[in-house]
């Protein structure tokens, strides 16, 4: 992992970050346009037909029998059940704090408030090929759950027609009865679009490749989406009281991950720094995704050193990371200086994994330097709001003069006629 010191290399590396999240390449996108293109058009035919391409196997049937994933399901041990179990207990916890309610006010006549909705019907994409994650079915499902979708449907790649079990299980234990074994692009088009399996959803949710993504960013405006998922970050403060061992795990949790992923160091210790650059050659070695982890740590790994502890903060603020860890004597108070961050892991005892897990704060979170205005995904990304407006006579008269005068300053004679033909009637 490279060392960095001067105010020219931070811009440099900085740059380098943003520039690996900036869009997607043209020859990406238009095979993406293309997959889409022919879903819209045949449908199942066009989704079947790429995932014996994709996927290497032909679906006898694009939708999971329930029997089946309940079979999948019974192949799980029961450690992994009691996890599963807690974590989901906790996850709905934190989620249920969410929850909004309609509301009202009157005032002269006049009711107005705000309904809340849920949305009727949520696709969630659940990412399969390299690994299947679990995690990501409780992330996605629980919040809906909670927030009170009637119909969630899960798509879920098995690649040579592999499941996993241990996907199957969350879904099992979370009572999800509509699956679909389909992915990529192809899945993104089904759900927005509709086919004559899937009906078509009002949402799509759920981390994916660059194709899914670029998918969700294509079919947006058809749908709604969740956010733009892009690789896997972590950016940890520490001064000379954190521990190295504790440092360069918290950095290769995310290292493996993927090959784009980025693990960033910021310190005012040069101590620090040598013991964690140590740590890593010694802990990287013993990870059965060592070659993925250490691709990533050479391409968009740092451990950047400052003076000032603070100006790790700004540099923090100014990546706007998905998760950050303060691992410093004092850690809250920087907490207040934190504008932009995913997820904020404090202490060292708070690694990044908990948060992944069984924390209970949703582990779906914005991705190169979106943080700046997206937040996790939670029970509101999965509601509507409506607004509710009631006048009495009273009410509309005494704010009539008001709405006319502003109608008429817009050149809108016809809004300014549908107050006047009430006051005149």
């Amino acid at each position: 992992m490279k060392v960095i010191t001067s105010d020219r290399e931070i811009k440099s590396f900085i740059g380098t970050l943003q520039s690996r999240a900036l869009g997607v390449s043209p020859a990406i996108a238009k095979t993406v346009r293309a997959i889409l293109h022919e879903v819209r058009k045949k449908g199942d035919r066009a989704v079947v037909d790429f995932t014996r391409k994709f996927d290497g196997y032909t679906p006898r049937s694009l939708r999971i029998p329930l029997e089946d994933i309940k079979r999948y399901a019974r192949l799980a041990d029961k450690d992994f059940l009691r996890a599963l179990d807690a974590s989901i207990k906790r996850i709905r916890e934190f989620h249920r704090r969410q929850v909004e309610t309609s509301w009202s006010f009157k005032e002269d006549g006049i009711e107005l408030g705000q309904i809340i909705r849920p949305i009727e019907r949520v696709g969630v994409y659940v990412p399969g090929g390299k690994a299947s994650y679990p995690s990501t079915v409780l992330m996605n499902v629980i919040p809906a759950q909670v927030a009170g979708v009637p119909e969630i449907v899960l798509c879920l790649p098995t690649p040579n027609g592999e499941v996993n079990p241990y996907v199957m299980s969350a879904i099992n234990m979370l009572g999800i009865k509509e699956v679909y074994s389909i992915g990529g692009a192809q899945a993104i088009g089904a759900l927005a679009y509709g086919t004559k399996s899937i009906k078509k959803v009002d949402k799509v949710v759920g981390p994916g490749n660059i194709y899914v993504a670029t998918a969700k960013r294509l079919v947006f405006g058809e749908v709604d989406i969740d956010m733009i998922a892009g690789p896997s970050e972590i950016l940890i403060i520490a001064d000379s009281s954190a521990n190295p061992a504790f440092v360069a795990g918290d950095l290769l949790s995310q290292a493996e991950h993927d090959e784009l992923a980025s693990s960033i160091l910021i310190t005012d210790s040069e101590t620090l720094a040598q013991k964690v650059t140590g740590e890593l050659k010694k802990q990287i070695k013993t990870l059965s995704r060592k070659a993925i982890a250490s691709c990533s740590i050479k391409r968009y790994g740092a451990i950047i050193v400052i003076k000032d502890i603070k100006e790790a903060v700004e540099i923090s603020n100014s990546i706007a990371v998905e998760h950050l860890e303060i691992m410093t004597q004092n850690p809250r108070r920087l907490l207040p200086l934190i504008k932009n961050a995913g997820a904020i892991f404090i202490g060292q005892w708070s690694p990044e994994p908990m948060g992944d897990y069984s924390a209970g704060p949703n582990h779906t979170l914005p991705t190169g330097g979106t943080s700046r205005f997206f937040s996790p995904l939670g029970v509101y990304d999965f509601i509507k709001r409506s607004s509710l407006i009631e006048f009495s006579k009273q009410g509309f008269m005494r704010l009539s003069k008001t709405v006319e005068t502003l109608a008429d300053a817009e050149g809108l004679q016809a809004h300014a006629n549908s107050i006047r033909v009430r006051k005149f009637s």
